[in-house]
Order: C-alpha cells, then structure tokens, then sequence
C-alpha cells in the first residue's frame, strides 16, 4: 500500500489556515450510509494529517481495514468506537479539515433513531447540513426525520449526498429516482437551498475530483462545493444584540463589558440602548486580546466599554436605539425532548437563554410532531426525542428574537433545576401568547380527554345526492379591507340563485358572537382561526359551502384550518390588493390609526401579513371587479365537481 502526502510544518499549517474563512457543517444519516468513509476520504484528500494518523491508517487499513487493499478512511474515525467501547459516552463527534480555500469543522451525528437530540446539537451551530443516503436504500424515515430537524433549526443550506453510487453501477436513474422522492418530501420543509450530488465516498467519486464513472452528472464534486458555497449571507448582521457576559472593572478608570456579539455589527461611537434599564450612550471602544478595533461582527467575543457610566450587569443587552428585540414573560416555542423523564404541563425548569438563566413553568403542549409523517397530533407530554410546541410563563422578563430570525438570541435550553442537567432545546416562535389565552389552552386540552366524537348516520354522499351539492370550504385570505367580505356575500348570493346552499362566515361577524372574548394577537389570532375552521367542517359535515372572509395572516394557521376542514375539500383563495389601494379603500381609516400606533398587532402595518404560496386560485381586486372575482370563484367550483356545470 502506498500513501503518499504533502509533508508541511504546523507552523506553516496554522499561518496558512489563519487567513482563509471557516465553514461549520453537520452531517446526518441513517446508520452504515458511510458517513465515517466520506469524512475519512475528506481528512484525508485535504492533506492535512498528521504523520503519524497517516502510518496508523496505513497500517490499520491493512490489518483490520475493511475495504481491501484500498485504504480504508473509515478507521480514521474509529478512535470514537474506540472511546465507546471502552464506555465513553460522545454524543457528537467534531473533526476539523482544510482546503486551500477554507477551513471546515464537521459535525458527525449518530444515524440511529433514538439520538435525534444528538443530531439537534451537533446542527445547532451549523451553517451548512449533508445527508447522507445509501443508493440502495433510497430515502428512509431516518432521512426524513434528519431532514425535518435541519429544517426545524433553521439550516438554509443542504446537500443530499447519494452515496455508494458504485453499488448500483452508478446508474443516473437510481440518483434521480432518490433525488424525486426527497423533492417530493421536503416541499413541506423550510430549507431554501437543496444541493442533490451522486458520491462514492469509498472510490473517490464525486469526492475531491469529478466522477468518470457518472458523465451524466454535470455538477461540481463535494469539495468544490463546499469551497464555493456562499453561507456568510446567512448570519444576521441587521440586528445588534451584544448580550453582557461578564463586567470587567481592573480598576477606577476602566469599566468594559465582556462577551460574543450575537448579531449585528458593533462600531466605536455608535449609539446603543442598554436592556432592561433603556439607558442610551454611545460605544467608547471595542477591545480584543489583539487590541482596539472599529468594529466586531458576530461571532466574535470583545469588551466593550461606553461613554457613559451606566448600571449594567450580566444577562443585560446592548441593542441599536430603533431595532430592539422582544420583550416579554410568555414565549410560545418548539422544543427537542432530550431526556427520560418526560416535560409535563405544570412542570418548572430554568431557561438559559444566552448570558441569563430564569425559572420557567410549561403552560401548555398545543402539540407533538410525527417527525415521519411532518403531522402534528395532541399531546400531555413530550418524551426523549419528541419534538413539540409548548407555552412557556417566565417569573421575569426576557428580551429574545423569534428563532427564525435570529438563530441565537431566539435558542435556548432546558435545564433541571435540581439534577442541573439539560433537558431540551428551544427556538422561540414569532407568536406571543397573552394571559387570557393561556387558560382555555390548558382546559380545552384537558376537555379534549373527555369528550369522545359522535357520528351522524347520514353520510355526506347522502347530503350531496339530495343538495345537488359537495361540501366545501372556500377560505379568502388578504389584507384588511383588500375585498374578502364583499367578495364572500356576492358568492353566497350567486350560488344561492343558482340553487345551492352555501354560508358566510365574516371575519367581523365572527368577533362580534363567537370570538368576542380574543384580541388581535398572533395567539388569538390562531385561535379564531382554529375556531372559524371548526365551524366550517361543521357546515360542511352538514353538506353546506362555507365562504370564510378572514385576513388569517400567518400561513401556519391556514395549514392548520386546511387540515382541520380536509384538504380534499379546502379551497383558499388569496385576496389580493397591494397595500396603498387597501388604504384607498379603507372608509375606516383602520391602517392610518394603526399607523399612528392607535391599533395594535394590524395585518399590513404593525403585524405580518404572510402571503400564500399554493393557493388554489388568486383574485387581484385591484385589477379586476367583485363580479369577475366571483365567476372565477364559481367556475372554479364547477371544475372541483363542487357543482355542477352549466
């Protein structure tokens, strides 16, 4: 066996290395997908081993190597089944590389199952994913289930790597195939860029140089890739959060704050807001171990000092005067269950959310997700590994970002307050629940066990032969005042004289009875949705058509009404009318009032409007009048065999 390297000095290495950017990626996937081999063939191929981890892998390779004569890059990684042999536990192992271009840490997480909360934290820093999966096995639950928590942890950029390609004779049809079935999957994830590349980890292919056993793939090889992969984009550098770790006060006349600039850049002379207390300065100086700098970005640690002599202590925040984050005691997020003994309503833990860590009690489980199934489903508790949406009531106040936003201000953990073990992980949602919601949560839940569904002995065949009509739900989803409620009424009164039985439900008729006890907050505004879309799967139980004029803002509460009703009878329809002709329209003056802050949490101004992405038909009312709106509507209808055609 012959190995041959560039020899280097590490002084040279680290000279070299010190120069170039660094990149952090995970890597997933189901156990034997060759995850330790790829690694392997990348440590190895950067040619940046040590001596003596090149004569060890010679040597193991031909010993017990399990690749033949070649060389085995798996055993590279074999040090950590060494370490769990001898009864090391090591949730995650980190390996290090590096190209001429950049530097790499790679994240490697155990494929089974039961160590979903491994692959949560080696992702949790990550900039960038791969998953793995085996040619002959195709996309696997464990393949979905990485998928969904990458998605979950807000990683924008994935590589699906088909590996063992020469198993399957490197056919291009095999690769596709996979390729169309992820595609198919992950239309329900959030991950905005999937890369889809065929490897043979063990030949080289694909690897460092270009496969000649796959001409049909015209895509660059996985290093090229992750030399030319744009991820700084992604770091948040709008909103400034400097979260105070540690005072350092060597003397009288100096006074600096220590800590890891979250988002954001940090400028000498810029003027800052300290949180809580609201006091204003401005940034003095930045210093490192190296000396002063202009400016920091994230995520670098500095000291800080001000201008200004003010009363700041750990767990306080400097934020830029006009982008501050959120600030409240109640925080609806989604959690990753990582220990035995299962998180509970009622339960207390202490939150560490950056430099702070409070006491916290679990208001309510609104749910659990099937990760293989990406379908939510009610729940009283959270085991080890489920993942949930939970409300959490903080004994004290907590500045925080909505996770999708920012990565870091919007993560916690979950920690015992007795054993101090970590429980959990935490992305705070951009939905903040209020106290007069927080209650009927808990009872509805605690309701829901006692009630049991009763069954009418009419079908809904029945209905629609004696109606001449389908069940179904027409939901108009827009901005305020952008022509829902004229739209709905004008459809009633057409299908109406057409013969059928259809309903309205206005969004203003719904808060006048039914919904008079909620405000206009993200939280109560699911809730309204939730039960406008109770009332229509009741109507269309009832073989009726139900017309819902709602803003509904937020597509998850869409989703969730569209799943409620069934989708095989769930229609939306965007309402669309640009901003300014809303306002034109607005008789009201509802948006100038929310303008001047007189309303709060209004769709369009002061709260998110969250566009659809699929509907199923799209009315532009600035364009065209209520009455072609309402042909489109009907002719839709007809189409969907809803009714019939004239």
């Amino acid at each position: 066996m012959n190995l041959k390297s560039e020899r280097i000095t590490a002084k040279e290495l680290f000279e070299e290395n010190e120069r170039k950017d660094l990149v952090r990626l995970v890597t997933v996937g189901s156990v034997d997908d060759g995850k330790s081999t790829l690694i392997g063939r990348l440590l190895y191929d950067s040619k940046t081993l040590y001596e003596d981890h090149l004569s060890s892998l010679e040597e193991d390779s031909g010993r017990r190597g399990s690749a033949g004569d070649e060389i085995d890059y798996a055993l590279l990684c074999d040090g950590l089944k060494a370490e769990r042999e001898q009864g090391i536990t090591i949730d995650v192992a980190y390996r290090y590389f590096s190209t001429p271009k950049r530097n790499f840490i790679i994240a490697d997480c155990p494929g089974h199952e039961q160590y979903t909360r491994n692959a949560v934290t080696g992702a949790s820093n990550a900039e960038l994913a791969v998953i793995l999966i085996d040619a002959a096995q195709g996309v696997l639950q464990q393949t979905k289930r990485h998928s969904f928590i990458l998605s979950l942890l807000g990683i924008n950029h994935l590589v699906i790597a088909v590996n063992k390609m020469d198993t399957v004779d490197y056919r291009k049809e095999v690769f596709d195939s996979i390729r169309e079935d992820f595609i198919d999957f992950s239309e329900r994830l959030e991950i905005p860029d999937i890369h889809f590349l065929p490897i043979s980890a063990l030949k080289g292919d694909n690897v460092v140089k270009k496969s000649e056993n796959m001409p049909w793939f015209d895509g660059q090889p996985f290093i090229e890739y992750l030399e030319t992969i744009q991820v700084t984009s992604d770091r948040n550098l709008v909103d400034l959060r400097f979260p105070v770790q540690y005072v350092i006060r060597p003397d009288a006349d100096f006074r600096g704050y220590a800590g890891t600039l979250a988002s954001g850049i940090l400028r000498t002379g810029a003027q800052v807001m300290a949180l809580p207390s609201g006091r204003r300065t401005r940034v003095k100086s930045i210093l490192t171990y190296d000396g002063a700098l202009e400016e920091a970005f994230p995520p670098m640690s500095v000291t800080v000092s001000l201008e200004d002599e003010l009363d700041i202590s750990r767990g306080d925040m400097l934020v830029h005067l006009n982008n501050t984050p959120h600030t409240g005691r109640l925080l609806e997020a989604m959690v990753v269950w990582m220990n035995d003994r299962p998180l509970r309503e009622g339960a207390r833990y202490r939150i560490k959310h950056l430099t702070r860590t409070i006491t916290a009690e679990v208001m309510g489980i609104r749910y659990k997700i099937d990760v293989n199934t990406l379908h939510s489903e009610p729940a009283r508790e959270l085991g080890l590994n489920d993942i949930g949406r939970v409300v959490l009531r903080l004994h004290s106040p907590l500045h925080y970002d909505p996770y999708a936003l920012n990565r870091t201000t919007g993560a916690f953990i979950v920690i015992d307050p007795i054993s101090n073990l970590t429980m959990a992980g935490g992305m705070i949602l951009d939905r903040r629940p209020n106290e007069l919601t927080i209650d009927p949560l808990l009872q509805r839940k605690r309701a829901a066990t006692d009630v049991h569904p009763q069954k009418s002995e009419i079908t809904r065949e029945q209905r629609a032969e004696r109606t001449q009509q389908k069940a179904a739900t027409v939901w108009l989803t827009g901005l305020p005042k952008s022509g829902k409620s004229t739209i709905a009424y004008r459809l009633e009164r057409q299908l109406f004289d057409m013969g059928y039985l259809p309903h309205v439900i206005d969004g203003e008729n719904l808060r006048l009875n039914l919904s008079n006890d909620l405000g206009f907050t993200a939280n109560d505004r699911s809730e309204n949705i939730r039960r406008a879309a109770a009332v229509a799967q009741l109507c269309n139980a009832a073989g009726l058509i139900s017309i819902v004029a709602l803003v509904s803002p937020y597509r998850s509460d869409r989703a969730s009404a569209r799943e409620m009703v069934g989708a095989e009878c769930f229609i939306e329809a965007h309402v669309q009318a640009p901003l300014e002709v809303c306002e034109e329209r607005d008789t009201e003056n509802l948006y100038s009032r929310a303008r001047s802050g007189e309303l709060e949490n209004f769709s369009g101004i002061s709260a998110p409007y969250e566009e659809p992405e699929e509907a199923e038909i799209t009315l532009t009312t600035a364009e065209v009048s209520p009455g072609e709106c309402v042909r489109e509507l009907v002719h839709l209808l007809q189409k969907r065999g809803i009714i019939a055609e004239i």
